[in-house]
Order: structure tokens, then sequence, then C-alpha cells
């Protein structure tokens, strides 16, 4: 997983959101059952749920009682906007300091790009 001083539901969080995000959850897809991916991550039951509980607190997947968790229409979107504010807020502003200290300029990168 990411990064090793966030806690695990986050990095469970992450996981899930990358899927979303990377497409192989789409919107009305069903998401794994808390059991299944708690032994597919390595991780405690309750820990899956807490991350669940999230997405669901922040609207990302709706639960069909008895059925499962599914990703809520919009999500991606929602996503993609919450990572690129994040990005642009964290991310950004120390690699902007380092190319500047590097003397990197934009167009280098693009040249280098793979």
């Amino acid at each position: 997983m990411h990064n090793s001083t966030k806690p695990v539901y986050l990095k469970l969080r992450d996981i899930i959101s990358d899927s979303i995000l990377d497409g192989h959850y789409s919107e009305g897809d069903m998401l794994p059952s808390v059991r299944a991916f708690a032994v597919e991550q390595g991780a405690n039951p309750l820990t899956v749920a807490k991350a669940y509980q999230g997405f669901q607190e922040d609207g990302l997947v709706r639960v069909k009682r008895g059925v499962g968790m599914f990703v809520a229409s919009g999500a991606k979107t929602k996503l993609r906007e919450q990572q690129r504010a994040d990005f642009f807020k964290n991310v950004w502003p120390p690699v902007e300091r380092q190319m500047k200290r590097l003397d990197i300029r934009l167009e280098e990168l693009l040249e280098n790009e793979s």
C-alpha cells in the first residue's frame, strides 16, 4: 500500500478510489464484500467496514441491504475532483519548488514523457 504513515482504512479507501478512477469499477458496479476485500488485502474486516462507511458517508457508494455496496452515480467525477484539489494543494507545491530549485521547465517534463 502507498504511504506507510497513513492509517490502514485510508489506504484501503485509496485502493478502492484508484480502482474506480482507473475504471476497474464503474458506476453501478458492486464492490467486493467487506469480508472478501479484507481477505484480498490482508486487512481486518472492521477496518474495511470503516473504509466503506466513509465512502457511504461521502455519497460515493450506495448500499442495497442484504445485497451489497455499489458505486454511486457520479462517484468517478467526485473522486477525480477531490484528488485534483488534493494534488494542487498538497502534491504540486513541493514539486514546483523542487523544479525551481533545479531549474526544470515544464517543457522539459513534456519532452521526457515516457
